[in-house]
């Protein structure tokens, strides 16, 4: 009995440590150079980088242009722990942008999965920042939990070095993992920012791995509370989050709006997990726009 109870224990600590490891899935890409390529699905994107302007611009497999409504500027920065990040500024072509979106991504994948979704906003006259972290498409250094909070703590800290961004509000867009970054990283800089935007965002790391995995999810290491950081932040607040998200269960978007301080609202969508700005990019851009107007 007594050796099934110490075997049991074993795996549960082997399987919390496990799944610890699972929050964070980076794609890896070379460095970007004169053109490289990026595939996943059987479909593959040339990314074409021009150094004189630090131009970015895609190409389909037939190597054809792909036109977007915006620029792509690359660019990249250190870290406090040394690591260099790469980010891509997405610049409305026709209109001046009235704002900064800092976009954090999830916990899979790269800027060059995510970018589709988030560009969205540069319609409604929004510029995108978006940036891998660390261990994550092109960026130096191993992704961690206390990695990445400071990386997005140096992406805030990047921005106003920078005159491009120096003269514009700045959101924080979080989407699922970094949603739940955002809460945290956001309510800790709230001097340089003007909002904070959560999309199908967990509370915890404890509480996402509950609803993965039952028991298990008890043994994982609760690291910084989302639902407890945001209590301190003190700028308006938007989160978004779809009653049919299976992914991240609306129940623990609804625990940070709980503990948000004024001004904030809580704006409930359809849709699969962080689908909101694919099915209500306008929508939403009018609520960031109220939210840094004071409407």
């Amino acid at each position: 009995m007594y050796r099934s109870a110490f075997y049991g224990m074993i795996v549960f600590i082997l399987y919390s440590c496990s799944f610890n490891k699972t929050f964070h899935k980076p794609t890896k890409t070379d460095p970007f150079e004169e053109l490289t390529y990026f595939e996943k699905d059987g479909d593959t994107t040339f990314i074409e980088y021009i150094e004189t302007n630090q131009e970015i611009i895609l190409r389909d497999n037939n190597l054809k242009v792909i036109n977007h409504d915006y620029f792509i500027q690359n660019h990249s920065f250190l870290t406090t722990g040394g690591n260099r990040l790469n980010g891509w500024l997405l610049i409305p072509k026709n209109i001046s942008p009235k704002a900064t979106i800092l976009h954090f991504h999830g916990s899979a994948g790269n800027l060059i999965t995510h970018y589709q979704s988030i560009s969205r906003l540069t319609e409604h006259g929004f510029q995108v920042f978006m940036f891998d972290y660390s261990g994550y498409g092109s960026s130096e250094g191993e992704s961690s939990h206390n990695t990445i909070i400071e990386d997005g703590y140096s992406a805030i800290e990047y921005l106003n070095t920078q005159d491009q961004f120096r003269d514009l509000k700045t959101i924080i867009y979080g989407q699922s993992y970094g949603g739940y970054l955002a809460a945290i990283v956001g309510s800790n800089r709230q001097e340089s920012i003007d909002g904070i935007v959560i999309e199908g965002a967990f509370s915890s790391l404890k509480e996402e791995a509950r609803h993965k995995a039952s028991v298990f999810g008890n043994f994982v290491k609760s690291g910084k509370q989302a639902d407890e950081e945001i209590k301190n932040n003190h700028k308006p607040v938007l989160i978004i989050h779809s009653i049919e998200d299976s992914m991240v269960p609306i129940k623990l978007g609804k625990k940070i709006y709980v503990n948000a301080n004024y001004p904030k609202e809580f704006y409930e969508i359809d849709g699969e997990h962080n689908s909101g700005l694919l099915n209500y990019s306008k929508e939403i851009a009018n609520k960031i726009h109220k939210m840094i107007m004071g409407d």
